[in-house]
């Protein structure tokens, strides 16, 4: 028992001078104490001269423990990566053909958010929210022609959300951004129309990743915010600049709330009247009815949760 103590205490003495940063070798492993030795003899009747330094050493190497941040004896095997396809499924000519058509789809959408940008950046505001109309009517297209002809896959629903932040996320800004020149603090646009990028994002992402739900959006999605955002500048909604700014960052941060609102399958089952009223507006005042259906549409997420929270 006293030997194995003392041998315990041998190992801990290394361990101690090797993580004070002493370099541990052969010749400089801690050597019994002389009391200890002259003792050993005693009641032993050993008699060594020297102590045998490699004997201890083989012993401390033994039980001394294994560190784990040391990388593992045999490597890992690495296997191979195996690409996915991009289209699941039966890989028929038909079948390609309707997958390229969907993305063609996707595609336009993304190249009319770019031809938005450039047009904005001449001055042609006008034209660009023409342009993001079309984008909106293109990523509608894209989801349900794939569908239709069954051509649904993971690589175009990643598609069609890097595309939705291109049109929506960043060319409806930068075309709001150009209809406020001039009537507003450029400071004060360019914090609003980053407040649009921002909110995107994270409601893109956030669709991306959370479950599915067939009645309602958990906020306002991107392609009806963009929608709204187009709308005011190509009719031109008569508000002053400030108010433009505040509906923008409103806007904004609904995309990013936790308020239900009514998906297009919910809004068609209304009573015909509901929809009849706007109709006539339009042929009266189509700027003040555009301004009272969405001004709405907004309120009715909050209206919604209140609702459900009693409910529930």
């Amino acid at each position: 028992m006293r030997r194995s103590s003392t041998f315990a205490r041998q190992v801990l003495l290394v361990r101690v001078g090797r993580r004070d940063g002493a370099a541990v070798t052969g010749t400089d492993l801690v050597t019994p104490d002389h009391r200890w030795s002259d003792r050993q003899r005693l009641r032993y009747g050993r008699y060594e001269a020297d102590v045998d330094v490699t004997r201890y050493e083989a012993e401390v190497e033994a039980v001394m423990p294994v560190s784990p941040a040391l990388a593992p004896a045999t490597p890992v095997d690495e296997s191979p990566a195996m690409s996915i396809p991009l289209l699941p499924g039966e890989r028929t000519a038909a079948r390609r053909a309707k997958f390229a058509l969907v993305n063609a789809c996707t595609l336009s959408s993304l190249m009319l958010g770019m031809l938005a940008i450039f047009l904005a950046m001449q001055s042609e505001v006008r034209v660009a929210a023409l342009c993001l109309i079309a984008c909106v009517a293109f990523d509608g297209l894209d989801g349900a022609l794939a569908r239709k002809l069954n051509v649904a896959s993971p690589f175009g629903a990643q598609m069609d959300s890097l595309a939705d932040m291109c049109s929506f996320g960043l060319a409806a800004p930068v075309v709001v951004y150009a209809s406020l020149a001039g009537s507003v603090p450029p400071a004060a646009a360019a914090v609003a129309c980053a407040l649009v990028a921002a909110c995107a994002a994270i409601r893109l992402a956030r669709f991306n990743v959370s479950p599915k739900d067939g009645r309602f959006f958990c906020g306002v999605p991107t392609t009806m915010a963009a929608a709204v955002l187009a709308l005011t500048v190509a009719i031109g909604v008569p508000v002053s600049g400030l108010v433009m700014v505040a509906g923008v960052a409103l806007l904004a941060f609904a995309m990013v709330s936790s308020f239900p609102y009514a998906k297009l399958a919910r809004l068609v089952k209304l009573p015909p009247w509901l929809w009849l009223a706007p109709v006539v507006g339009a042929l009266v005042d189509i700027r003040l009815t555009f301004a009272l259906v969405v001004v709405g549409y907004l309120v009715s997420g909050p209206v919604l949760w209140l609702r459900q929270r009693r409910t529930a």
